[in-house]
């Protein structure tokens, strides 16, 4: 009997303006070039790369498509290196997940991981204005909103004092991590409408934690902090996840039993 053969994987076959792209990347890369150089004129990529004009050309608007490089035109004009901004990073990060139907509870998985680690890691590290800065965005919810407009920014308010922990970081990718999932959380939260009908418990024990955790930041303790974000997290995905199943009530009957959930944007 004839061994068992693997199936051999179909081949991905990479485009050649992709493949120059690539190595048009690494090259500045080699060269150390940063932010805001000057690339080579087209007819010195077309010998360096040994490539015609027009895959030079098509692997320039692939890399300007993805924000690393920039064109400007007329006097002093030309490509120049584009370090990409951490808005278009995310924007072009939440695009892949747009039909990507998230839920609360895939949000909080990450969350529960990462955010109670990041608070620890902040304790007795923050100074004095960035704690009053937490401090004040907590007033901006700290009464009852009047209006279902209200309520919305004092959704999207309190997730700012998430993103505010974020930017203080040491990891960059932890930071950026945990800031795509609070803008994500907040898209999520406006273009569902999950901040209706208003949810009192959600803002008070919401408010009430990062209190606590200012508190505990400013201590320096950091078993403190995690303790608390981690119960802060498990509380805010509870009640998040009441508002969603409320809004799949009310989306549902105008839609039918077989619509789809608004996506995420």
């Amino acid at each position: 009997m004839p061994p068992a053969t693997t199936p051999s994987r179909p081949e991905i076959r990479i485009s050649r303006p992709v493949r120059v792209a690539e190595a048009i990347k690494g090259w500045v890369v080699e060269e150390g070039l940063r932010d805001g150089d000057r690339l080579p004129q087209e007819q010195e990529l077309m010998q360096r790369f040994g490539m015609a004009k027009g895959t030079i050309r098509e692997a320039m608007r692939i890399l300007e498509a993805q924000g690393l490089i920039r064109t400007r035109t007329g006097p002093g004009g030309g490509s120049f290196v584009n370090a990409v901004g951490k808005e278009r990073t995310r924007a072009l990060l939440g695009n892949y997940f747009y039909f990507k139907d998230l839920t609360i509870a895939d949000i909080y998985q990450l969350r529960l991981a990462l955010e109670p680690e990041l608070a620890a890691s902040l304790a007795g590290r923050l100074d004095g204005a960035t704690l009053a800065e937490l401090e004040a965005v907590t007033l901006e919810y700290a009464e009852p909103s009047r209006t279902l407009d209200e309520e919305r920014e004092q959704h999207v308010a309190s997730l700012r004092f998430h993103a505010l922990l974020a930017e203080r970081s040491d990891n960059p990718l932890l930071g950026f991590l945990i800031d795509f999932m609070v803008n994500m959380l907040g898209d999520l939260t406006v273009y569902r409408k999950l901040y209706a009908p208003p949810n009192a418990e959600l803002r008070a024990r919401g408010r009430d934690y990062q209190l606590q955790l200012v508190r505990a930041l400013r201590d320096g303790d950091g078993e403190a902090a995690r303790s608390i974000m981690t119960e802060h997290m498990r509380t805010a995905q509870a009640l998040m996840e009441s508002q969603e199943a409320e809004m799949l009530r009310r989306f549902i009957p105008a839609h039918g039993a077989g619509g789809d959930r608004p996506p995420v944007r």
